[in-house]
């Protein structure tokens, strides 16, 4: 099964016309039992390959920490005879050389995503740890804007070399990794802005947070707009940025209301499945189910509570488990359905930046 990204890779070479991927697109959708024009399609895995390269990678990986510990603790390039920078290094430089092969030539789904992920964790960690080693561990202790600092720092140095990893490679998920970066950036310096008072401002810090994750969303949105009918690769990346947005948006929310203090009332409980219902809502007209999953421990959290506080605290567990899992599984049934229903009586403007509701015999736009 070709992915679509391999056959906007070939109408871009001329190696089919676009009317002809749009008639094998048609076709493909007239061969299966269940036409699925609501379905977030991404490339994961395209055969067992993938995850037979994908755990060679990760072994490799290892061994190259391994190693770069190793020599960073008998050069003493170590913080406290702690981690060593060149761990880090090696594991960044190693996946930036497999990613060569891997996804620029083999543009295999599964390795990429590990490859770009440990690349940009391993610059984000060689650069922290070259920061605090030049600054000397001394001044980083008990000196929260300090470290701050470093952080911001490093969180843009990350930021660059995913924005380099993007311009070689176009990864999908390495925007969301550069959107993650920055956004480690503005709550660092928040924090380094707050210094002491950070713990009294947690309130402050978690609102920030729910903003980033809403300029996330939109960010998500604009790349979701420029691809309606989810043929091209701009699709795949608003997928990792609404896996970014989400919990960046639920956690500061269900935080503010009190579900992390681990006893919710029956008004909260009610506040949390009444929110959960309009984040559901939300998920139907973008046709993104990214926010049902990231906001699905908490009202988990909330339906557990309301069962017990009812009576029914032998089976609260499997009541909930039975309640949510039902209504997942049935608007997953019903999601085209229920997805015309919200988004129909929605003002045209806003219909016209959404995901069309039937993608099926729509022209291929340019990849």
């Amino acid at each position: 099964m070709y992915s679509q990204t391999e056959i906007d890779e070939a109408v871009a070479a001329g190696a089919i016309s676009p009317e002809a991927a749009t008639a094998l697109r048609a076709h493909i959708e007239t061969q299966r039992h269940l036409p699925t024009p609501d379905e977030e399609q991404f490339r994961l895995i395209t055969g067992f390959n993938d995850i037979f390269v994908s755990i060679a990678a990760a072994i490799m990986l290892f061994a190259v920490g391994f190693i770069g510990q190793w020599i960073g603790q008998h050069s003493g390039l170590v913080l406290e005879d702690g981690p060593s920078f060149l761990a880090p290094l090696l594991v960044a430089a190693t996946s930036w050389g497999l990613a060569l092969f891997f996804t620029a030539k083999r543009r295999m789904a599964l390795p990429s995503i590990l490859l770009l992920l440990s690349f940009v964790f391993g610059v984000l960690a060689t650069a922290g740890m070259v920061l605090a080693l030049a600054i000397g561990p001394a001044a980083l202790e008990n000196n929260p804007q300090v470290a701050a600092i470093v952080g911001a720092a490093s969180a843009a140095i990350a930021a660059i070399a995913a924005w380099l990893h993007w311009r070689t490679f176009r990864v999908p998920i390495t925007v969301a990794a550069g959107a993650a970066s920055v956004a480690g950036i503005a709550v660092a310096l928040l924090i380094a802005v707050l210094g002491e008072n950070v713990e009294q401002a947690k309130n402050l810090v978690l609102g920030f947070v729910l903003l980033l994750g809403i300029g996330t969303f939109l960010f998500a949105m604009w790349w979701d707009s420029s691809d309606r009918a989810r043929l091209t690769r701009r699709s795949d990346v608003a997928f990792w940025l609404h896996l970014l947005a989400a919990p960046m948006i639920v956690h500061p929310i269900f935080s503010l209301l009190g579900l992390n203090d681990g006893n919710a009332t029956i008004g909260e409980g009610l506040v949390v499945i009444l929110l959960y219902v309009v984040i559901g809502l939300t998920a139907l007209a973008i046709d993104r189910r990214a926010l049902l999953v990231s906001a699905l421990a908490y009202v988990l959290f909330a339906l557990n509570q309301l069962f017990e506080r009812f009576g029914a605290v032998e089976l609260n567990v499997a009541l909930t488990a039975l309640v949510i899992g039902s209504a997942l599984l049935m608007l997953s049934a019903f999601w085209h359905q229920a997805r015309v229903l919200v988004v129909r009586p929605l003002p045209e403007s806003l219909r016209a930046r959404l995901p069309l509701i039937d993608r099926r015999s729509i022209p291929q736009p340019a990849a």
